[in-house]
């Protein structure tokens, strides 16, 4: 199947897309999230806030293994890691439903034309991303939808998020 070992995952190559976690409850969301981030070989994680931290029984049900893999770190102010991952030099997308937020097609898109260093936020399960940091983004990012709910789980967004903007930053 080809799949790297440990070792050769952290000398790899990878895609400069981080994704934090703004305040999500579930530990078996965050744990889907490391899962998917070490499958598109993202650069990292970033929790924040009431997120769970490996090491964790919770998060490795559903992480299987990739909490240990993929690099992370944590910030108790979701606001802090926004500040400092714009020092450097990434563009800060919100995936949420905003009245300005571009859909998930024109930002994979838009990093195909121009690509720079992406880091997404997701947010709690019920409340979304925070209006803070909502604000404090460059863009938000909106999968349309087309049926009679207005979100997805976040672990489903989130990989549908990396997918795309991996395959445009790869």
């Amino acid at each position: 199947m080809g799949r790297l070992t440990a070792e050769a995952f952290h000398a790899a190559r990878k895609v400069p897309l981080v994704v934090v976690l703004d305040n999500v409850r579930s530990q078996h969301n965050i744990g889907a999230v490391f899962r998917t981030a070490d499958a598109f070989r993202l650069e990292r994680l970033v929790l924040c806030g009431i997120c769970c931290c490996p090491p964790n029984d919770e998060i490795h049900k559903t992480a299987l293994g990739a909490e240990e893999i993929v690099d992370w770190t944590y910030f108790s102010d979701t606001l802090e890691a926004v500040k400092a991952l714009r020092e450097q030099g990434f563009r800060i997308c919100a995936v949420e439903q905003a009245h300005d937020s571009i859909t998930l097609e024109d930002a994979r898109a838009q990093l195909t034309a121009a690509p720079v260093p992406t880091a997404i936020i997701l947010g709690h399960e019920v409340f979304g991303v925070s209006q803070e940091v909502v604000d404090a983004a460059d863009a938000c990012i909106e999968i349309p939808q087309y049926g009679t709910k207005h979100s997805l789980n976040v672990s489903v967004t989130a990989g549908i998020v990396m997918y795309a903007l991996a395959q445009a930053l790869r």
